[in-house]
């Protein structure tokens, strides 16, 4: 397609009748700053890639028609590119999957030998799988509408797992700058924002003893001194 047939068909989809492009030359990125939020905004500034934001509130945005006709599981993040590798308009969905299309297009942070590259799947799906959903749900009793559940066990549930899968990835920190040794992957950028998202939105400090897992705490301070990182945490911008 031509650049203007793809802005044509940006244009067409109904997820621009409530977020339309003001630049459709560009991947158009439909999110909120949650971890699997700035998963894939932290992928974009680092990679250098031209995007566009659009807050998609998770009060009830994710839930709309126009939301659901890119991404019908309405989570955030979701992507429209009109300038994928093989000239179409590329819709795509699912945090993990994104920063592997995002590595492979701009052929960043995806090691090219089968080893490393094995071990960055492995590391990804270990956060998808695991980590990040028992942080998340972690911070659902602690910190949102669980907190007001009287029972202890289903808060202590998600701090013993979390707890548990801190000490694998300690563990694997103990030896390696980054989770697949020297090299910086898309697996620290699903990885990382998990852990800031303990630290600093939900508290975990004490329930997780963070400061326990040193290499880690370690970890993610260096991951968030990289450039383009501080910015964005806050993509898209609240209102």
């Amino acid at each position: 397609m031509t650049s203007q047939q793809l802005a044509q068909t940006l244009a067409s989809h109904p997820i621009s009748r409530r977020w339309p492009a003001s630049d459709p030359d560009v991947l158009q990125l439909y999110s909120f700053p949650t971890p699997n939020g700035v998963k894939v905004s932290i992928a974009l500034e680092e990679m250098g890639i031209a995007y566009e934001p659009h807050l998609v509130k998770i009060s009830g945005d994710q839930h709309t028609p126009e939301f659901l006709s890119l991404n019908p599981n309405n989570k955030i993040p979701a992507i429209l590119d009109p300038t994928s590798p093989d000239g179409k308009l590329i819709a795509l969905w699912e945090s993990g999957a994104i920063l592997i299309y995002l590595a492979e297009k701009s052929e960043m942070f995806l090691p090219t030998d089968a080893t490393t590259r094995a071990a960055t799947y492995q590391w990804l799906m270990f956060q998808m799988g695991g980590l990040g959903p028992m942080i998340g749900q972690y911070g659902y009793f602690a910190r949102f509408a669980g907190k007001e559940i009287e029972d202890p066990r289903p808060k202590q549930r998600y701090v013993d797992e979390g707890r548990r899968l801190l000490g694998v990835l300690d563990r694997q920190l103990a030896h390696n700058e980054f989770v697949t040794g020297s090299s910086y992957t898309i697996a620290d950028i699903a990885i990382y924002p998990w852990l800031w998202a303990a630290r600093d939105n939900y508290k975990a400090g004490d329930d997780m003893d963070l400061d326990s897992f040193e290499h880690t705490m370690s970890y993610l301070e260096r991951c968030l001194l990289r450039p383009g990182v501080e910015k964005a945490l806050n993509i898209p911008a609240r209102e």
